[in-house]
């Protein structure tokens, strides 16, 4: 693997080999970035930073975590996620598609400042707005959750399930169309309600195309919680593709991952909408999660290879889908 290198006002090229060139960025950054800067797992090539707006009130941080593949920069991106405690829905989707924007206007070449700075950007800009409305802007979150200083720290079991599950953000083809997407039946418990949404999926462009898709719904936008996860079968590297997102619902996204694995499904990616209805529902909000999402899961059929009935030979038949108003 080999990345070009542009000299400025040279016009040569300089051919370094991407271990190298990942172990010159990585240095500089933590010369630029100091405490900041910290290194998880050198060997997986495990970074994290933790970004602040540098605004004294109100103050946003943000903790931005990064694999890098062996094939960054020049054939591969970096393996990223965003831990911020109040950063949900649209806003995570927003920033999110600025830094693959970035990529993909800068692909084959060390990505890392620039993402960085442009993280910053976006949380100055979140604590400007919020100045000038008077107040911190609130995030709605369920009294299950403690809200502490460690929020914003990262959850590196999470992070390190699967190097190999890099966001292939060159996969933009503009005239690729969403998927279909399924709305299942909803639960309701002392007040808080459950809804499932099922796609399905074979790219990780295709996952974002959902999630856009459902947050243009003002009903499921405007949700507590939108928990989701996907696995993605890679025929070629016989291997799964499979991530997850708690939306502030702790442990929820990963929970939902592991109801995925164990059922064996590919291909499709469920989401869970909570609206919170103001009662602690304790471990029972992940069983209503879990329960939705199998019961979309064996609706649209994707339980086929589990279901003690089709081992059989019997057909499961498919009831009419539920759409979101």
């Amino acid at each position: 693997m080999k990345e070009i290198f542009r000299l400025k006002g040279a016009g040569r090229r300089i051919l370094l080999p991407s271990g190298q060139s990942q172990i010159e960025e990585v240095e500089a950054l933590a010369s630029i970035y100091g405490d900041e800067w910290c290194v998880i797992d050198e060997a997986s090539r495990i970074f994290c930073i933790k970004i602040s707006s540098d605004l004294e009130e109100p103050k946003r941080t943000a903790c931005l975590q990064i694999i890098l593949p062996p094939g960054y920069p020049s054939t591969a991106p970096p393996i990223y996620q965003i831990n911020a405690a109040w950063l949900r829905g649209p806003e995570r989707a927003k920033l999110a598609n600025s830094l693959e924007d970035l990529y993909v206007e800068h692909a084959g070449e060390s990505i890392l400042y620039l993402w960085v700075e442009k993280v910053r950007e976006f949380l100055v800009e979140k604590s400007q707005s919020s100045e000038t409305a008077g107040q911190p802007e609130n995030v709605t979150l369920t009294a299950e959750e403690e809200v502490n200083d460690d929020e914003d720290a990262p959850d590196f079991r999470t992070f390190k399930l699967n190097t190999e599950s890099a966001y292939f953000f060159m996969d933009h083809a503009n005239d690729e169309e969403v998927p279909p997407i399924k709305h299942g039946n909803t639960i309701t418990d002392r007040r808080s309600t459950f809804q499932p949404h099922l796609a399905p999926v074979v790219t990780p462009r295709q996952v974002k195309m959902v999630l856009e898709k459902l947050y243009e719904n003002k009903k499921i936008a405007s949700a507590t919680h939108n928990i989701y996860a996907y696995r993605i079968y890679c025929e070629d590297k016989h291997s799964f593709l499979q991530d997850c997102e708690d939306d502030g619902e702790t442990a929820a996204g990963g929970r939902l991952l592991h109801l995925l694995q164990i059922l064996d499904v590919r291909n499709v990616m469920v989401v869970v909408s909570r609206w919170y209805g103001g009662i602690l529902l304790g471990p029972d909000r992940f069983k209503h999660i879990n329960n939705c999402a199998r019961s979309i899961l064996v609706e649209e059929g994707y339980t086929a290879f589990t279901d003690e009935a089709t081992k059989s030979g019997a057909k499961t038949k498919r009831p009419k889908h539920k759409k979101t108003k």
